[in-house]
């Protein structure tokens, strides 16, 4: 009689390859949360509720909460009556960042001569994408009531700065920024990719833009760009209210110190 053969052992079912998301480093998903709590308090910086953090970073509650803790520790968030705000340690780190420090210091003296020169308001401002982001501000005797500080950003197309540093962009940017809807901040913003191409040329000729109550009514600006090797790296503006825009006169003040300053940070 024969004999039985042995039984066959199953066979081993393939390993699956691991998820992506196995392979992440947990520490990775909890730096990016983190930065989102952060990046939650833009673009105002006015305190926020664990709730309102949660709902904006779109983050479970507990999640929120541990992230606010931890940060807390670090110095990044502060708890006050109103709710949690940046801490001081966002502050010190903020002012180790190279704009703040070369640009900043570079452009403050040119600043001041022009606040001295018109006691009006001083912008100094750089591109962020498809907004600018003001470096520094000098707030002038007039007090005109515009929608900028230290650290925030306004649309490109909606400011002087921004439309200056765009004018000396290379084309690239500035068929990226008509290729989408021009956002508007008043009723006078450009809504009409061709009027702000043409616009663009017009600054590349004179050196200089303007804002005519383009960003908030009531307010305008001249400014220039300030060029390193052909590069807009920045730009500077003077901002008044319309009634007292007088081109003729802040134009030249404002172009000068910006041909200084491009001239500073190009040695």
């Amino acid at each position: 009689m024969a004999r039985n053969a042995a039984p066959t052992a199953p066979p081993t079912p393939a390993k699956a390859p691991e998820s992506k998301a196995s392979l992440t480093d947990p520490r990775d998903s909890m730096l990016e949360r983190g930065i989102q709590v952060l990046q939650s308090f833009r673009p105002t910086g006015q305190p926020q509720t664990l709730s309102a953090i949660s709902r904006r970073t779109d983050l479970p509650k507990s999640t929120t909460h541990r992230l606010v803790d931890s940060l807390s520790a670090q110095g990044m968030l502060e708890r006050t009556a109103d709710g949690w705000v940046l801490g001081r340690a966002v502050f010190e780190l903020g002012e180790l960042v190279p704009i703040k420090m070369r640009l900043r210091e570079a452009a403050l003296p040119f600043m001041e001569d022009l606040y001295e020169a018109t006691h009006e308001t001083i912008h100094l401002a750089v591109r962020d994408g498809l907004d600018v982001l003001y470096a520094e501000k000098i707030r002038g005797h007039s007090g005109v009531d515009v929608p900028s500080r230290v650290g925030g950003r306004l649309p490109i197309t909606s400011t002087g700065v921004g439309k200056t540093l765009l004018a000396f962009s290379p084309s690239s940017l500035v068929e990226e920024v008509v290729s989408r809807p021009l956002r508007r901040l008043t009723e006078h913003s450009i809504a009409d990719p061709v009027v702000l191409q043409n616009e663009l040329a017009t600054i590349r000729t004179a050196g200089v833009g303007y804002d005519h109550e383009e960003a908030v009514l009531g307010v305008s600006c001249v400014a220039a760009p300030v060029l390193v090797r052909g590069e807009p790296v920045a730009a500077l503006s003077i901002t008044v209210p319309s009634s007292q825009l007088q081109p003729g006169r802040l134009a030249p003040a404002v172009r000068t110190a910006a041909l200084a300053l491009s001239r500073t940070l190009s040695r």
